[in-house]
């Protein structure tokens, strides 16, 4: 008799039934990296197609060491990129970051780009990556697709103040803040002015029982960011390898100048 698979959980529904999630952000195009964060433990895989490569190709090899290691991918797409989110999902991503979403139509753009008609305008295709290639029906690819994850990324003054249109629109399920974009546009204040907004928009999230995502650099910053309320964290990965090859460099130079003559 053979053993039934356990039926993947994907990170919509993991959201709903409470769970608090942790993954990566990948700018730096690596198989290898997805594959480590997998067999790690982790629970998604951010791959930034905004400020990193786009090229879909390659993409799809991340993909494909995702799903082989049982991790789950998110994309975040350029600003307004309607063509690219679709070739994404097509691909097999749980989910898409959108960002620079200022109001509510720019929520309703990007809930649109993540779902068919009618939820949204993604173009239907079955032989996709994602539609195995033809071998699933339409009504259970249509199903399937209703897990896509819709992440809205606040990044401005002008977003913040419109924080709950956004958090409100159906079909977000997340916002992320984007601290060095909002810093940008406020024209780098004082900290604690830009920990104001976020604390804003985090309300909103909350109010329109939406989760929140943070990105964080370590272990510390997690832990505060979720007893703050957090559902999703995703370790900032170049910071992380950073940190890690010049806490490395710095010891070797002190053994070498310690070592005796």
């Amino acid at each position: 008799m053979t053993a039934r698979s356990t039926p993947h959980r994907g990170l919509k529904r993991r959201l709903a039934d409470g769970e608090r999630l942790r993954g990566v952000l990948l700018r730096l195009p690596s198989e290898t990296l997805v594959e480590m964060a997998g067999v790690a433990g982790l629970d998604f895989v951010v791959i930034d197609c905004e400020h990193g490569p786009a090229d879909t190709a390659l993409l799809q090899h991340h993909l494909t060491a995702a799903a082989a290691h049982g991790i789950d991918v998110l994309v975040r797409v350029g600003s307004a990129e309607p063509a690219l989110a679709l070739r994404c999902l097509d691909l097999g991503a749980a989910g898409l970051v959108h960002p620079h979403v200022d109001n509510r139509e720019d929520a309703r753009r990007a809930v649109a780009a993540g779902h068919y008609p009618p939820y949204g305008t993604r173009g239907f295709a079955t032989y996709s990556r994602a539609g195995r290639f033809g071998t699933v029906t339409a009504a259970d690819h249509v199903a399937a697709s209703r897990e896509t994850l819709v992440v809205t990324m606040i990044e401005t003054r002008r977003a913040c103040d419109e924080a709950d249109a956004i958090a409100g629109t159906e079909g977000v399920d997340a916002v992320l803040v984007g601290p060095a974009d909002l810093a940008a546009d406020c024209g780098f204040p004082e900290p604690g002015v830009i920990d104001g907004l976020i604390a804003r928009a985090h309300a909103a999230a909350r109010a329109n029982r939406r989760a929140v995502m943070t990105i964080v650099p370590d272990l510390e910053a997690a832990g505060a960011a979720e007893r703050q309320g957090a559902q999703l964290i995703v370790y900032n990965m170049a910071h992380v390898l950073m940190d890690t090859l010049r806490s490395l460099a710095a010891s070797g130079r002190t053994s070498t100048a310690e070592d005796p003559v």
